[in-house]
């Protein structure tokens, strides 16, 4: 399958000195879930702005659908790119819900007819059509990032960016979304998350990118996140149901479960004998 997104020795530098990204090289295909895993400071943020254009390569390619952002495309790619910020409090501010997700269709200069069309279908994707007469400063955490979210599903783009989609959110908010993103990839989307979550990644992910002091130390599949010396360097740990059946899987020689139904599997396997 082709590469939607490439980045080819990419570096950025804060106005302060801060050396946030230094040669990071990655290749993301079409309809993959991939999770960037790093610490904090590792750069994750950092990389997530250059992925629409928000931030332009200092040093470097950024390649997006198999053409290189520049100034004159930034906004072009934005179309295909959303990106969905940590905080909903900094990408929701219009007077009701409604308005905050038209905004970017309405500025795609589309018929209002196909606007109210995305609009709608955003709401329902997330679960929110009931609140779009309400005022956003009235919603919950949980619900102000859902609407996040029908922003950018509203403008149809190809690959949805989230930076730290969990966080602050209740294990039920956390069910919620971890659904709405099984749905945008079933649409046959590449959803592309940025977090220090391992349980979810090795739960969610096709693929990982493991980020640290600005540096991408692997790619891969979810089988990254049980090598010790790797996960040691990244400041990371094993998933928790790694950890639970860490001796039991050496001592039988199994392979060490990443998630809860590899690790049912494997007391499967163990009872039996």
């Amino acid at each position: 399958m082709a590469a939607c997104l490439e980045i080819e020795d990419l570096y950025f530098r804060y106005h302060d000195g801060t050396e946030a990204l230094k040669g990071v090289s990655l290749s993301i295909q079409k309809e993959e879930k991939v999770a960037i895993l790093g610490p904090n400071g590792a750069g994750k943020s950092t990389l997530l702005l250059h992925l629409n254009g928000i931030h332009l390569p200092q040093q470097g390619v950024v390649c997006v659908g198999g053409k290189e952002i520049n100034p004159d495309n930034e906004h072009q790619v934005r179309s295909k790119v959303g990106l969905v910020f940590q905080d909903p409090d900094d990408q929701v501010f219009s007077p009701t819900v409604w308005d905050d997700v038209a905004f970017g269709p309405l500025n795609m200069n589309l018929e209002r007819a196909e606007i109210e069309k995305r609009v709608a279908d955003a709401l329902r994707a997330v679960r929110m059509w009931e609140f779009r007469s309400r005022a956003p400063h009235h919603l919950s955490y949980g619900q102000k990032k859902r609407v996040a979210i029908a922003g950018v599903l509203a403008m149809d783009p190809e690959i949805i960016v989230l930076d730290e989609p969990t966080a602050f959110l209740d294990p039920s908010g956390q069910e919620d979304l971890f659904e709405i993103l099984e749905n945008l990839h079933r649409e046959g989307r590449t959803v592309i998350i940025a977090t220090h979550d391992v349980d979810m990644a090795a739960m969610w992910a096709t693929s990982i990118i493991i980020l640290k002091e600005g540096q991408i130390l692997a790619q891969g599949t979810t089988e990254l996140l049980v090598k010790e010396d790797l996960v040691e360097a990244a400041g990371l740990r094993f998933p928790l149901i790694s950890q639970v059946f860490e001796e039991a899987a050496v001592s039988s020689g199994q392979p060490l479960p990443r998630t809860v139904k590899e690790g049912k599997k494997l007391l499967f396997k163990l009872t039996k004998h």
